[in-house]
């Protein structure tokens, strides 16, 4: 490695001496035809250890060379001062205080202007020539057969020295890297932050260590390298800064398997967070949410979540190469892009997609379709329309990925994944993931598929078993809400009705079939015929409970709560009896709402304990509001500040039933409720004359 010292700043003047000299402290002695010494150095005074004034004029081989050696010495000066040939040799020296030390000579005739001959006598000590020399050795050595890239750039940053190692890595002889930049001669490589680095170094004197730099060279012109550079300053023995040394080394391959395993571990990452994000309800568009969310923005920048129409509806689905799809958006999710989002299908739309749409191939083949470069062809083919193409074109989506959603053998539909942001096309660790989180939703989503099918089903038995009565009748004006579970998949077994009796009466009933689904809304159903049919026997209200307890008791193992009462508008009361239900709740002018003090009761098909009837006022204006535990019963809060919350709520009932019904649906019950809600409220209202 050779060493380059600083220009001088005018460019004409004197450079600074490399400090070489300094290092090997050459003394310098002239001596006449005689051998006597005519002119002595500091050096010289240094190294033999007489001053000046001790040496000039006295015999140099009396004090410069060991007594055993002296007659050789005076034969070879001799030669050289008859020949003029030059001699190199190494001899010991005596000190002048007597130590002895190996020392190098060179020894030249010399001619002055007028034809007088001298001799010049130059010593160095051994010991730090010899250093020096294996130093300079050593270190040609290492440069050479170094497999690290080493390169020495002056104060400009232009390349001094190559090894074979930087030939071979930029694949540029050495001779052509000569007084060059690094930018000349790799425009191909980030040699910005290389030379950034250099600079720094240049300035504070800090080393830069592994440093990473990208790009491609000749050695191997269509693929990216990486390279872990690392740079030291150059100093001489004066402290002069001479450049900077450069050391090169490729960890592509490093680099890559380090990417590789960061690519590994982001994928388990994803699939731990979509394992645990995803089906946390069985909702079918929650779940088909959760999956978008998962995908945005880790895998793509929009994500859409499609269904077969057939499949939601419960039906199979298969294909024919002719065949449209029939695809029910449930879910979308965009970053920042809102072109994409009015090109996609809103949840809930049904849009035919013909034959040769890409979504159709995938929900047909059951195979993923990856279009790693979106053209304008392409987009013809993932839009729903020519206009969803454009707006798709103006948003810069330039990579696209469907995959099936298959479960139990079974296609669902697909996950649509576009990229705009993110410039890196769609690749196969991008399509491993992507399957991976379609594979573990679709097991979700075709779950909560089949619990919303059941749960329509229930519901829409449910809803045809309740009751439509009129908003008066006898003397009472009635208003009813039936609300759904909202954080399951089935609905229970609550119901209500107003039963028209002899005389003027009204039989007002709320119960509650214990468990959910079909066997709960059949159950209801058949407790609701049978009240009917006690009902109209005119049957105290005990009496009537006692009857639906023994039926109950036959109706598979169900239990049920209920509470029965039956208003008489002329004598301006009513008569209660309470099968294990939530007590009623009267609102009387002048009075503060209140709970109705009845005996509890046991729940219907227990069996074996009496029921009891009780007799309390109601008035025209009062209100009675019966209700089911959906309405006020939640897992976090004590159940008497729910039943004192809803009194509070009806100290203002206003004017309209169903303004009360209401607001006690949307201020108690809430949407993640376990349980669904039967409500009904009547107001007593003056008997007809």
């Amino acid at each position: 490695m050779s060493a380059v010292g600083s220009p001088p700043a005018d460019g004409d003047g004197p450079v600074r001496p490399s400090g070489l000299l300094d290092v090997l402290r050459v003394a310098s002695v002239v001596l006449d035809t005689e051998g006597r010494i005519v002119l002595w150095s500091p050096q010289a005074e240094e190294l033999f250890g007489y001053g000046a004034q001790e040496a000039l004029g006295r015999y140099a081989a009396r004090i410069m060379v060991h007594e055993q050696h002296l007659d050789l010495v005076v034969d070879l000066f001799a030669d050289v001062m008859r020949t003029g040939r030059s001699w190199a040799g190494a001899f010991p020296i005596r000190r002048k205080d007597g130590s002895t030390r190996l020392v190098e000579f060179r020894n030249m005739r010399l001619l002055d202007d007028r034809g007088n001959v001298y001799a010049l006598g130059l010593a160095v000590d051994q010991t730090t020539a010899r250093r020096l020399e294996q130093d300079v050795a050593l270190s040609t050595r290492i440069v050479a057969q170094s497999p690290l890239g080493l390169a020495v750039l002056d104060t400009d940053l232009r390349y001094v020295s190559v090894n074979p190692a930087l030939e071979r890595i930029n694949g540029v002889p050495a001779e052509e890297h000569l007084n060059r930049r690094v930018r000349d001669v790799l425009p191909l490589v980030d040699a910005e932050a290389l030379e950034a680095a250099a600079r720094e170094v240049l300035e504070t004197g800090r080393p830069v260590v592994d440093r990473s730099m990208t790009g491609r060279t000749p050695a191997d012109p269509d693929e990216d390298h990486v390279w872990s550079f690392s740079l030291y300053r150059l100093e001489n023995a004066l402290g002069t800064v001479l450049g900077v040394a450069v050391s090169v080394v490729d960890v592509t391959e490093p680099y890559r398997a380090n990417a590789e395993a960061e690519t590994a571990r982001r994928r388990l990452a994803v699939i731990v967070d979509a394992t645990a994000r995803i089906g946390t309800t069985l909702d079918l568009d929650r779940t088909a949410g959760e999956l978008a969310d998962v995908a945005v923005p880790e895998l793509a920048d929009a994500a859409a979540v499609d269904l077969l129409d057939a499949v939601v509806r419960g039906r199979r689905s298969a294909l024919g190469p002719t065949e449209p799809a029939v695809i029910r958006a449930l879910a979308v999710r965009v970053v920042d892009a809102a072109e994409v989002l009015a090109a996609a299908d809103p949840p809930g739309r049904v849009t035919r997609y013909a034959p040769d749409r890409l979504i159709t191939e995938c929900v047909r083949t059951g195979l993923p379709v990856m279009v790693p470069q979106v053209k304008d062809e392409d987009l013809a083919r993932i839009a729903r329309s020519p206009e969803a193409a454009a707006l798709l074109a103006r948003a810069g989506a330039h990579s696209y990925l469907a995959v099936p959603l298959i479960a139990r053998g079974e296609v669902l539909g697909a996950l649509d994944l576009l990229r705009m942001r993110n410039p890196v096309p769609f690749g196969e660790d991008d399509l491993l993931l992507a399957r991976e989180l379609a594979s573990r939703a679709a097991v979700q989503i075709d779950n909560a598929r089949w619990y919303q099918n059941a749960r329509d089903t229930a519901l829409t038995l449910q809803r045809s078993l309740l009751p439509s009565h009129p908003p008066l009748t006898g003397g009472l004006e009635v208003a009813s809400r039936y609300q759904p579970a909202g954080a399951t998949s089935e609905v229970g077994g609550d119901w209500f009705d107003v039963i028209p009796l002899e005389d003027g009466k009204t039989a007002l009933v709320v119960g509650d079939v214990m468990g959910s689904g079909i066997p709960a809304a059949a159950a209801m159903g058949r407790l609701r015929t049978a009240t009917h049919t006690l009902a109209s026997l005119g049957l105290d209200p005990a009496v009537l409970l006692e009857h639906l307890d023994r039926i109950t008791d036959g109706l598979d193992q169900a239990i049920a709560t209920c509470v029965y009462a039956v208003h008489d508008p002329r004598e301006r009361r009513c008569t209660i009896a309470n099968a294990g239900h939530l007590p009623p709740a009267r609102v009387r002018a002048g009075h503060a709402p209140e709970l109705l003090d009845l005996p509890t009761g046991v729940p219907l098909g227990v069996g074996g304990v009496a029921f009891s009837t009780t007799t309390v006022e109601l008035e025209p204006g009062d209100l009675l509001v019966l209700y089911t535990d959906g309405l006020v019963e939640t897992r976090r809060d004590p159940l008497d500040e729910r039943l004192d919350r809803l009194l509070a709520l009806l100290d203002h009932p206003g004017d309209s039933l169903e303004e009360v019904c209401d607001l006690l649906l949307r201020t108690l019950h809430e949407p993640d409720n376990f349980d669904d809600v039967a409500l009904l409220i009547a107001r007593a209202t003056a008997p007809a004359p």
